[in-house]
């Protein structure tokens, strides 16, 4: 696998910075064996849509795995469809420290960027 989401064999690219996968790495040392970082879009928010992150130490039959830099990122496939072309992030400055996806399918998002509508 690599750090690009590939569904129905067309290329759906929600990419994984190795920012990210560095601290989904760190994340996932405290967990579990197996562990990997689930990422869903769910009704909700602000803005209309919200994104989610767990750990989960499972797959789904209609996850998509992104692999990158010895980490696992598990996206169901609905998720998948509001994510096309998106990036997943992790950003450090001076307010703190967040993972970010930036959706360039997303209209507008809410101020802490945690919810998004398309």
């Amino acid at each position: 696998m690599s750090d690009a989401a590939v569904l129905d064999h067309a290329p759906i690219t929600v990419t994984v910075t190795a920012s990210a996968a560095r601290r989904i790495g760190e994340i996932l040392k405290e967990e579990a064996p197996g562990s990997m970082l689930r990422i869903a879009v769910s009704g909700g928010g602000c803005s209309g849509f919200q994104y989610g992150f767990t750990i989960d130490q499972s797959r789904n039959d209609d996850d998509v795995a992104i692999e990158r830099d010895g980490v696992t990122v598990l996206v169901d496939s609905v998720s998948l469809e509001y994510m096309k072309e998106s990036e997943i992030d992790f950003v450090e400055d001076m307010i703190g420290a967040s993972f970010q996806i930036r959706n360039p399918n997303a209209t507008s998002k809410c101020g802490c960027g945690s919810s998004f509508s398309v």
